[in-house]
Order: C-alpha cells, then structure tokens, then sequence
C-alpha cells in the first residue's frame, strides 16, 4: 500500500482523451485526422539550424545560464510590437514569456481560480484548456454559442454574486474544436456584455496567424485592454517543440503571473528563447507564415472536397476560413465514440467532439484535423471514414425496435 496521500485536485487530472487516441495512431497503417499537431513540413529546420549556430557562437554562456523569469527582455519587445500592429495596446513589461501557451493557462488558473468559483467556457471548448483549470476546481459555465460564437447575452448573465465568475475563456480565430471566428461585431458585443458583466476575459489565440481567405479582426484585448489577458504561442508558426508561448496581461495582475511562473519553472528554456529571437526578428515570419497558409488551404480544401463526396446525408459541417479543424456533427443517432474503433480498425482516426463540452456533450460531434495528410491522404482517409459511417448507419436501421 502506497504511504502516499494525493491532494484533492489530483482527482481532477484525467488523461487527455487526444493523447490517448495518438497512441493508437502511430501505427503506420492508420491515416489520422485526430491530433492537433502542426505540419512538421512546415516547420523552418535550416533557419533553426542557423539560428542556433548564431546564439552558440555569439552569446554561448548567456543562452546556456539560468535566465529572467519574464522572459528573454529583446523577444519581449517583439511580441509587444508584434501585437500593437494588431492594434493591442501594450508594452514589453506585460509580456510573460511562457513554457508553450498551455502554461499560460495554468498560470492564469492558478492566479485567478478557487475552489467553487465561477469560470466560463465557450461550447464547445478547447479540451487543454478544461484540463488546465480543472485541477483548482472551478464551477464551469457552458456559454450559449451561434455559428459567430458565444452569444452576448449568455455573457452578460454570467454571475455577479461572490466569488463572481472569475473569467470567460475565448478562442475567438479559428477555434479549437469547431474552426468558428468570431466577428468583429460580435466581438464588439462581447467585450460590452463583459464590461456591464464585470467578468474579465481571457483570449488565447494560438491559429490567429493561420488564415486562408482573409485576416481575422483585431483581438478581443484591443478593444478592453485592463480587462483581458491575452495568450499566444510560436507552436503553430514556428514548431511545437520549442514549448514557447506567452501572455500578455494588465500591469497589476502581471506580478502574480510573474510570480507563479517563477514557482513553477524559474524561466522557459532560455536558448530556446533565444534561437527564437534569432529566427523572427529580421522578418522572417512574413514569408514562412504565407506559406504555411497556402499549404493548409490546400489541405483544407481537400478536405472539403472529400467531406462532400464520401460521407453520407445527415452530416453537417462547416468550412473554416483558417485554423486546422473541421467540426463534424453526425446523423441523428449516431455516436462518435462508438465510431472511433471500427474506423481506427479500418485505418483511420478522429477525435471524439464529447471531451470538448464542459457540460451537456453532444455525442454526434467530432474533430478532423486536415494539416498533416496529404491531398491524396485526405481523401483516402475520408473515404475510409465515410465507409465505417455508411456500415455504422446501416446495421443501426437493422436493429430492431424495442
């Protein structure tokens, strides 16, 4: 018997259903649609190269020394003014340099979440995102949602009695699960509904720069600057690997954030901040991120195209204008998770939709990432999956009725 004793919030870490789903994965047989993973052809491996070689060379000792806890103060200053040519008012002294943007999220968890306070989440929502703050046992909300995001009056209900709802979470580029934007009208309504709400926002904007059709709106933050803390990431644009995120957040709040980071790590890796730096800071994302977007809408239309010709009537989706998701709701009566291992059996994968509800999941829903399969991929796959559907509806209109 283990003389162990686990905290109560241990309880609440439940293993991502994602990563569970990528173990099956990596069997070479199966073509997968599930994970959220950036292409890793689109991922600047001699501009890496390079970039380290420079930071070895010319700054060795600094990049390989225990470093600030704010961050790497010459990458600081770039995110800064990289978001105030979005039209975000903030200064270097806001930005928290972080180990990838999901650190971001328990950090902001960990500053503003008890026990039985309010959080709220949109519906569906990004699954890290529940992990993150699950642990410190918030009250989540499902926030009310359209096909432009949640409704404004969802938010301006949100409760005002203590604790208060502590925050509402958006993801409005390109969101994770569903691809949906929010516009800029809405997002206008939003940030007033909160304002008379008195509930504080958090943005994470991980696919803001993957667009296809045409740029989003200005962030969420640039509209309510002291009332959002604003969260991004070099995952999607550069690689994942680096673990390199950050947050943006407003001067009296941004000590506390200091402060649990330096609890929890010290600093994000200083070389890597460092080869980073190296990399963007003459202007290299203007040219790599064109072309990581006209390699996904590539993908993205092949996916449209192949949704259209294999599946099945009854099937509703959506094409996203940027991002690397589509959002699939079944036929009436099916079951996502009851799809998962006949068309895992048949050489394809996907992501249950019920692990991104907060409350009240809808099983007919699932997840179809596009950016690591080929054209020719995409299709295969599809059609793979559109024949488990077709045999999966017909042995259902065989059962008999009860």
């Amino acid at each position: 018997m283990s003389p162990f004793v686990q905290a109560r919030r241990a309880q609440r870490l439940n293993p991502s259903i994602i990563r569970e789903i990528l173990k099956v994965t990596e069997r070479p047989d199966v073509l997968s649609m599930a994970g959220g993973l950036p292409s890793p052809e689109s991922f600047p491996v001699e501009a890496m190269r390079q970039a380290c070689e420079r930071v070895l060379t010319d700054t060795p000792k600094q990049a390989l020394q225990y470093a600030a806890s704010e961050g790497f103060g010459p990458l600081r200053d770039w995110v800064a003014e990289h978001l105030r040519a979005q039209g975000l008012r903030c200064s270097a002294e806001q930005v928290l340099i972080t180990t990838g943007s999901q650190q971001g999220l328990d950090l902001v968890a960990k500053v503003l979440v008890d026990p039985g306070a309010p959080v709220a989440v949109e519906t569906p929502t990004y699954l890290g995102a529940l992990q993150a703050f699950g642990p410190f046992e918030p009250i989540f909300t499902s926030l009310a949602c359209d096909d432009d995001g949640p409704l404004p009056d969802a938010v301006q209900r949100l409760p005002h009695d203590a604790p208060g709802t502590r925050f509402a979470y958006l993801l409005p580029n390109y969101q994770n699960p569903s691809g949906r934007v929010i516009p800029a009208a809405r997002r206008d309504t939003l940030v007033a509904a909160a304002q008379a709400a008195r509930v504080p926002l958090v943005e994470d904007n991980p696919y803001g720069d993957l667009w296809y059709d045409q740029a989003p709106p200005a962030p969420i933050a640039s509209r309510w600057a002291e009332g959002c803390i604003y969260l991004g990431s070099f995952s999607k644009v550069l690689a994942p690997g680096l673990r390199l995120g950050y947050v943006v957040a407003p001067p009296e709040l941004f000590p506390k954030l200091l402060q649990a980071k330096q609890a929890a790590d010290l600093h994000t890796p200083g070389f890597n901040q460092r080869v980073v730096h190296e990399v963007i800071k003459d202007g290299f994302l203007a040219t790599h991120v064109p072309a990581i977007r006209a390699r996904y809408k590539a993908q993205r239309d092949a996916m449209a195209a192949a949704l259209a010709r294999h599946l099945p009537e009854g099937c509703e989706w959506q094409r996203p204008q940027g991002g690397m998701f589509f959002w699939l709701r079944l036929p009436e009566g099916c079951d996502a998770m009851a799809l998962l291992p006949p068309a895992v059996a048949a050489g394809v994968a996907f992501v249950p939709g019920a692990a991104f509800y907060a409350h009240a999941p809808d099983p007919r829903t699932l997840r179809l990432s596009f950016v690591t399969l080929t054209p020719q991929d995409i299709d295969t796959a599809v059609a793979t999956l559109g024949r488990v559907l077709h045999q999966h509806l017909t042995e259902q209109s065989l059962e008999p009725t009860p």
